[in-house]
């Protein structure tokens, strides 16, 4: 079985450091949705792993995060692809338990729930707490340059992780094997 994880904020639709709060402030990166539906249609798995402290912030409820993924399934669907399932944290930093990365326990209950190991598993994000988080379970981090990745890239030394300027090339880079 072939999985993917990603994160969701950057690397799929644009960030913004006033937070993604409503489905109206949520839009796909160019290729991003495109990347994703390459990826299921070679059978790779996908899934997401996303901090969304919006909630725990109290800027923004589960329907409205629940719309966003339903809308972010159906531009998928569309395209003949699919996202497998989504772990996500809704608590504020604060407060953050074991599922806000970069701890790592939401990509140890995928784990579990799928009752596989995690190493070499590409996990793509932007920030350097995607690379931690994916570094504590074995998986292989891979960053992008969109949203906050530019930023980690020069802020933190990436060195032995990938680095692509979007998703639509880290999803060919894993395609070409």
């Amino acid at each position: 079985m072939k999985i993917v994880i990603l994160d969701r904020d950057g690397v799929i639709n644009e960030d913004s450091d006033d937070y993604i709060k409503s489905l109206a402030e949520w839009h796909p990166i160019p290729g991003s949705i495109e990347a994703i539906a390459r990826l299921s249609q070679a059978g790779w798995r996908v899934f997401l792993a996303t901090n969304q402290s919006a909630v725990g912030r109290g800027m923004m409820d589960f329907d409205e995060l629940f719309a966003i993924h339903d809308r972010l399934q159906r531009l998928c669907a569309e395209l003949g692809g699919r996202i497998d399932g989504i772990e996500y944290a809704p608590e504020h930093p604060d407060h953050a338990s074991e599922m806000r990365k970069p701890a790592p326990g939401m990509l140890r209950d995928l784990a579990r729930r799928l009752q596989i190991k995690l190493d070499g598993v590409p996990f793509i994000g932007d920030s350097y707490t995607d690379i931690e988080c994916a570094r504590a379970v074995g998986a292989s981090p891979i960053l992008v340059r969109t949203g906050k990745g530019r930023r980690t890239e020069s802020k933190h030394d990436v060195s032995g992780v990938p680095v692509y300027d979007d998703l639509a090339q880290a999803a060919a880079a894993l395609l070409a094997g």
